[in-house]
């Protein structure tokens, strides 16, 4: 593995344990995102990486096999992306770029050399001499990942990378992030809240909940194939789903539906592009609330579960609140998920 983390937990001096002991191991050119809630520990986990934060005795942290454990920053040959990019506004694309290179003390021809190749890999020639404040947004993360690269480091770290943008940039940014980190074939750690972005742009995504990675797969072994309840809804917003479960039969006070296995002492979830309107269905729900959402509606129904399940309804019209309504759900779509508070 090229980078291989083991028992990596940060305990602070007033006793808060913000990363349990955590294993992880990342292969040559793999992306990798760390994904959660505020508090998760993913943030801190990059930081130990990084060499901003001592972890707790017993961690052990290898590059290449080489344990780089207790090496200063400086030595690590790690390149940062910040959440603000931290670019220098009195300079201009090149300067940026070119910072830290004459940091190192190389040779102007050789700080030329990289400069140009990184420039041209990130598509900013037309942008070279202008300076910072003249860029856009995604002129400017481009520059800081061109700046983080020109160094040639072993390891790309990005700490929410996106989040200082509007959503309407976002969206484009996240494809056009995850092409150069493909294009630099480089290993990658980021970390983001957002789950599209963690699907979109890593070929694993480690989801982490209170200090611990709570699973880690790609983005479809995580969403097809939750272990969690957490992991669920988190990935996908999965939703609880009837009343109970007895054998096989998953029952609800309109119905029931028949399991593809036995599924005592689990707990029933389903996403809502696979609850849809069905007049021929015997299951019926009441509509709470009807969101028109452009290719769709967004519609709450009440009588499924405890809390409301919704469904996404493709069509040129809608039901009414206050409607009663058929609804089908194909029993392999459900997932089928540990009950926790009952194993607790």
């Amino acid at each position: 593995m090229t980078l291989s983390l083991t028992s990596t937990a940060k305990t602070y001096p007033d006793g808060t344990r913000a990363l349990m002991p955590t294993d992880l191991d990342i292969p040559q050119g793999e992306i990798v995102s760390l994904l959660g809630p505020s508090g998760c520990g993913k943030s801190t986990l990059l930081r130990i990486i990084a060499g901003l934060e001592k972890p707790d005795e017993g961690a052990r942290l290898l590059f290449d096999n080489e344990d780089f454990t207790h090496l200063p920053v400086e030595q690590r040959k790690i390149g940062m992306v910040f959440q603000s990019y931290a670019l220098f506004p009195n300079m201009s694309v090149r300067g940026n770029i070119g910072y830290g290179l004459k940091m190192q003390k190389l040779a102007k021809s050789e700080i030329n050399t990289r400069v140009d190749e990184v420039i041209a890999l990130c598509q900013l020639e037309p942008y070279a001499t202008r300076p910072i404040n003249a860029l856009s947004g995604g002129q400017r993360q481009r520059v800081a990942l061109a700046r983080a690269f020109a160094p040639r480091p072993r390891l790309l770290l990005l700490d929410e990378p996106l989040s200082a943008l509007d959503a309407a940039l976002r969206g484009q940014l996240r494809d056009e992030l995850a092409q150069l980190l493909r294009s630099f074939g480089i290993t990658a750690i980021f970390v983001t809240h957002d789950q599209d972005e963690a699907m979109a742009i890593a070929d694993r995504v480690a989801v982490m909940s209170h200090g611990k990675i709570a699973q880690i797969g790609t983005p479809e072994a995580l969403y097809r194939a939750p272990e969690s309840e957490f992991v669920a809804r988190f990935i996908g917003a999965a939703m609880p789903l009837g009343r109970h479960i007895e054998t096989d039969t998953l029952h609800f006070e309109t119905g029931s539906l028949t399991l593809p296995a036995p599924a005592t002492d689990k707990l029933a979830f389903v996403r809502a592009e696979d609850v849809r309107l069905d007049d021929n269905s015997p299951l019926r729900a009441k509509v709470i609330s009807v969101t028109f959402m452009g290719t769709h509606y967004r519609i709450a129904l009440q009588g499924l579960a405890p809390e409301p399940v919704f469904a996404l309804h493709a069509a040129l019209n809608a039901p009414k609140v206050g409607d009663t309504v058929g609804v089908s759900i194909d029993p392999a779509a459900i997932l089928m998920l540990p009950n926790e508070k009952k194993a607790a």
